[in-house]
């Protein structure tokens, strides 16, 4: 795995904090399906490791939590990224053994695994392949997706899963948005970055520095839509790492002139770097941006 793409300066995903209706229930399923350990937990949050030391993720549960609807903006799913073919290929070993359902996709530049929580949560585990082997026509990178090798897959796996490795990433998110056009105009105006892809006139996926893509985005269920309800399961917030303060600073900038909000989230969470500042995007969705990271 390329390491470089989830390190300074590139403005990539630190961590992606939920929502659940149940936090025991969330925490054996992200335990004993995905394989992430419990790095910290209180009555009501959990953050996740796969590293024993950083999260990656974090956990939160809401009392009376309304379940998620179609049509609602917010998350599309959060891309685990482990380090090698053969770390996808025993957490698909895995499970397997498990029966747990999956979706799958072979995007030629990677190949990913889908899952949802038991609220409903859209998760992707998924491995890259050598970026060597993406094929960029000028600023745009081939992006497909095709059925799974599974028997090449399984072929190298050698029954040693015991989680999430050390080197975990969150390797992207993808969102769904109501307005695909306003929303191009945000990330990149306001925020930097490129589009690398388009599927049609529904999704996009951006990046820095010329990964397939940090973020996702698309209209597919959420066309016109808004926001679930703030006790509603779902996304919270998810957290950007940026390169500098001078880079912060113009995206403040950015953001103020567009018309979005510059402020401080109180209910930021306290792992993926401390905040610098926040804001939120033209679909209601939570972004915390801090300077911290690789």
């Amino acid at each position: 795995m390329a390491t470089h793409f989830h390190q300074k300066p590139n403005t990539y995903v630190s961590h992606v904090q939920i929502k659940v209706s149940n936090l025991d229930r969330s925490i054996e399923y992200y335990q004993n399906v995905i394989g992430f350990k419990v790095l910290e937990r209180t009555e009501q949050t959990a953050a996740l490791t796969a590293d024993g030391e950083t999260s990656i993720l974090s956990i939160e549960e809401v009392k009376d939590a309304l379940p998620l609807q179609k049509g609602q903006t917010g998350l599309y799913h959060f891309a685990i990224l482990v380090p090698t073919r053969k770390d996808l290929a025993n957490f698909v070993q895995h499970i397997s053994e498990l029966n747990v359902p999956i979706g799958a996709g072979d995007h030629h530049v990677s190949e990913a695994i889908y899952l949802y929580d038991p609220d409903g949560n859209g998760i992707e585990v998924y491995a890259d392949r050598p970026e060597e082997q993406w094929i960029w026509n000028g600023n745009m990178v081939y992006m497909t997706t095709e059925p799974v090798n599974f028997r090449s897959l399984l072929a190298i796996a050698d029954g040693t899963w015991k989680g999430l490795p050390e080197g975990t990433v969150m390797g992207h998110i993808h969102l769904s948005v109501s307005d695909l056009h306003k929303t191009e105009e945000f990330y990149t105006k306001a925020l930097g970055y490129e589009v690398v892809t388009r599927y049609g006139s529904r999704a996009l996926f951006i990046s820095t520095g010329k990964y397939h893509h940090h973020i996702g985005l698309n209209t597919w269920e959420s066309l016109g839509g808004s926001p679930a309800p703030e006790n509603s399961v779902g996304l919270k917030s998810f957290t950007l790492v940026l390169e500098n303060k001078e880079k912060a600073e113009i995206i403040k900038k950015n953001l103020r002139e567009m018309g979005y909000v510059v402020e401080y989230f109180e209910s930021a969470p306290k792992f993926g770097g401390r905040q610098d500042f926040s804001t939120i995007d033209p679909s209601g969705i939570r972004i915390i941006f801090t300077l911290e990271g690789e």
